[in-house]
């Protein structure tokens, strides 16, 4: 399947089986995956930028940006959000969204209009090579990974300061590969390495969990998608770090687990090879 097509329009049926070994694995790799292997942000690369003029151009490049994230939820995607009234809960403080890996175009746009405030997403370095949008990502929100020992310690800082200080909601895929259209929520490949992040902010943690139904318009494979907001799930002040990571990794699964059970059509069909 030619991979620019993967999102556009309807796909035939029997192109829509793919085989995998594990969890792990990409089934389907877009040009960008392809490269995040051997892609490293340049140097000097800027989190936090205090230049007031960029600060300008990061909010009328994100309020254009959402505007366009509405028009294309709501009439392309045909999505609708469940229980997003959670999210009013939390005012005092910032907070993690974990979502499942469904869609790229989704889940780069969705979270944008479902929270409450401005988003700031984890993302591979490929992304921002992304020809025409990906000198962009940096002022919709997006945080790549950092390739060298400093540039790993400003991402944890810009993090730190997102959801700490400002505020802000942080989205992380804990699945980390995107299985499009997928029913099934994966492991996590990095354990509770990601909640990391929740615990040592004492911020909550909600999920975000993308469900696919037949669609509704005739004529239309391509399925209809509903979004189940859940939480929030707050650190526990008696346990330890380690602890707290390990008991929001298992709330954010199993709650991803609970909804995606709501899952009523499989567009994509996800087989495991055998092993014989």
């Amino acid at each position: 399947m030619a991979k620019a097509m993967l999102f556009q329009g309807d796909i035939p049926e029997s192109e829509r089986v793919f085989y995998y070994e594990s969890e792990k694995d990409d089934p389907i790799k877009t040009k960008e995956q392809e490269k995040s292997g051997r892609v490293e942000l340049p140097e000097g690369y800027v989190y936090v930028h205090k230049n007031p003029f960029v600060r300008l151009y990061s909010a009328i490049i994100y309020r254009g940006f959402k505007l366009f994230a509405r028009y294309y939820a709501r009439f392309y995607l045909h999505m609708k959000v469940e229980n997003r009234k959670l999210l009013k809960k939390v005012k005092k403080s910032g907070y993690v969204i974990y979502a499942n890996h469904t869609n790229p175009f989704h889940d780069a746009f969705s979270p944008a209009i479902i929270a409450d405030r401005h988003i700031y997403t984890i993302s591979i370095p490929a992304n921002l090579f992304i020809p025409g949008v990906g000198k962009f990502l940096p002022y919709l929100g997006i945080m790549p990974l950092g390739s060298t020992p400093e540039q790993k310690e400003q991402f944890h800082a810009a993090i730190d300061y997102r959801i700490g200080k400002q505020k802000k909601c942080l989205v992380i895929y804990p699945e980390a590969h995107v299985w499009p259209y997928a029913t099934k929520i994966r492991q996590f490949p990095q354990g509770d390495r990601s909640f990391v992040y929740p615990v040592r902010n004492n911020v909550p943690v909600f999920t975000m969990t993308t469900t696919y139904h037949k669609s509704k318009k005739k004529g239309q494979a391509r399925p209809d998608m509903t979004v189940y907001i859940d939480g929030p799930f707050y650190p526990d002040p008696k346990l330890s770090d380690d602890e707290n990571r390990a008991k929001l990794a298992k709330e954010a699964y199993d709650s991803m687990v609970k909804y995606s059970k709501k899952n009523s059509y499989e567009y994509f069909q996800y087989r495991k090879k055998s092993t014989k």
